[in-house]
């Protein structure tokens, strides 16, 4: 059996926003998508990682709640993310994420945005995984609660 990559379990072609946008705009579709990270982009190239946390603490009363009309993409984005080339085999990307306790890894495929990993991502392949070890031929599970 053929060890597998992050392109085998990454959500492609994520929903990403750009650099210069406000920071509403970039609150707005993770609520509407329903999403925790999106990459960020300049001209369709990767620059970094925004998650609804760096919103949060960003606009927390820490900071003295700054208006957030006036506030952009930039002022709340990680440049310093981790992203990794879709073909990283997917046993180094999880090692990696456990380690340092990231919550998303941003796909590459030669340097330009391909897809997004997320912890969600990693719980869905190993149950997968599992169900097929152990649950061949039985349907799917039952809803858990």
């Amino acid at each position: 059996m053929k060890e597998p990559n992050l392109k085998a379990v990454m959500t492609p072609f994520p929903y990403s926003v750009a650099l210069e946008e406000p920071l509403a705009q970039a609150r707005k579709l993770m609520l509407e998508h329903r999403v925790r990270h999106l990459p960020v982009t300049v001209d369709h190239e990767l620059k970094g990682l925004i998650t609804d946390r760096d919103i949060k603490l960003l606009l927390g009363p820490e900071l003295g709640s700054p208006d957030p009309k006036q506030l952009t993409v930039e002022d709340a984005y990680v440049e310093d993310c981790y992203a990794a080339d879709l073909e990283t085999p997917l046993r180094l990307v999880l090692t990696e994420m456990a380690e340092k306790h990231i919550g998303a890894v941003v796909v590459t495929a030669h340097g330009r945005l391909a897809g997004i990993f997320t912890a969600t991502d990693a719980c869905r392949a190993f149950a997968d995984h599992l169900s097929s070890q152990f649950h061949a031929g039985e349907g799917d599970p039952p809803d858990v609660a």
